[in-house]
């Protein structure tokens, strides 16, 4: 579509759908939040289960169009270099919320069980690398196990949300998951309005998301830059921004359960883009087809992710500048990540 374009509009393309994806991700946040209140499910599970698959669609559809474009790296480094720019949007969110350690006054179960099986999710595509390249009508096995590790996810997550076999400590920082809705509110808002729109947005981030794979792939052609590099640094980032939008704009509405839910969530979920890339890649195992590179940053991700969950569990109420360690931590493994991607590779 845009092979006949020139690098300038190419540019401006991408730029446009990123916006579009921004805006989408603002009025996201406030009708999942809605929705957490009307259904019951609370936020914790509402930002894992629909706010963190949503934000993320137009993600797949990268991974999914690089792969059937034949691009692995593209398409792996999108999604393992959005879970990590992801968990520093969390951090980010720490310094917004001034009150007191986001990770302290966030405290849910239902994120630390999600936490835990993203861990899972994170390792099994390292299982695919180091085993022979065995494929299932070019399907690797592995694939098969990352669905269904997400369903056990979702699976274990409402259990801890109904059934909790343990609560944290509530003190005078803990923020508390509780309805926010009036009745002029569900007046203007019926539940079929707010699952209407929400899924309409999701459609709309979709398009977005094909036409940032399309321009990022002619970027990646004309400008000259790694795969590698424009699906950790640009496109994870761009089609990521939704996260740090919908993150933000919860920590600022008080819903701290689902700012961050649907970081864990959205990152969990975005551990199938390898998944379902793996089924577009026509040319045998995207585990094995992934480079170094990308195989970094799924690193990355899983120590990022290990010093979230510890802060989850320890629950620092204060921290240096006002925020915790394990976002200071996360940080400065992002940046790390960012120089050694740019100045190494």
């Amino acid at each position: 579509m845009l092979s006949a374009a020139s690098l300038p509009l190419v540019l401006i393309v991408f730029a446009a759908s990123a916006l579009v994806v921004c805006a989408c991700g603002i009025v996201m946040t406030d009708r999942a939040d809605r929705i957490a209140d009307r259904t019951g499910l609370g936020e914790a599970m509402v930002g894992g289960l629909l706010l963190g698959a949503a934000t993320s669609i137009s993600g797949i559809v990268v991974s999914v169009s690089a792969a059937l474009d034949g691009r692995a790296s593209l398409a792996v480094s999108n999604a393992v270099g959005g879970i990590a720019a992801q968990t520093a949007f969390l951090a980010l969110a720490d310094i917004v919320f001034r009150k007191a350690n986001l990770e302290h006054a966030a405290a849910e179960v239902t994120n630390i069980v999600q936490g835990i099986f993203l861990l899972i999710l994170l390792t099994l595509p390292f299982a695919a690398f180091t085993t022979p390249e065995w494929t299932i009508l070019s399907i690797h096995p592995v694939t098969l196990i990352l669905f269904a590790a997400y369903g056990m996810s979702l699976l274990a997550g409402r259990a801890a949300h109904e059934t909790p076999m343990w609560r944290p400590v509530r003190t005078s920082d803990t923020r508390t998951d509780a309805p926010e809705e009036d009745e002029e509110d569900r007046r203007r808002f019926s539940t079929l309005r707010l699952f209407s729109e929400f899924f309409g947005l999701m459609s709309v981030m979709g398009v977005a998301g094909w036409l940032i794979a399309q321009s990022a792939g002619q970027i990646t052609d004309r400008i000259g830059l790694s795969a590698s590099l424009v699906g950790a640094l640009m496109t994870a980032v761009v089609t990521s921004l939704p996260e740090l939008v919908t993150t933000i704009t919860a920590v600022r509405k008080g819903a701290l359960q689902l700012a961050v839910g649907g970081i864990i969530g959205g990152n969990t979920f975005d551990t199938l883009f390898l998944a379902a890339s793996d089924v577009a890649y026509r040319d045998g195992s995207i585990y094995h087809a992934a480079t170094n590179e990308d195989f970094f940053w799924i690193t990355i991700s899983i120590l990022m992710t290990a010093v979230l969950l510890a802060g989850l569990v320890i629950r620092e109420r204060d921290g240096p500048a006002g925020i915790g360690v394990e976002s200071v931590s996360m940080i400065g493994l992002y940046a790390g990540a960012i120089a050694l991607q740019t100045l190494v590779f």
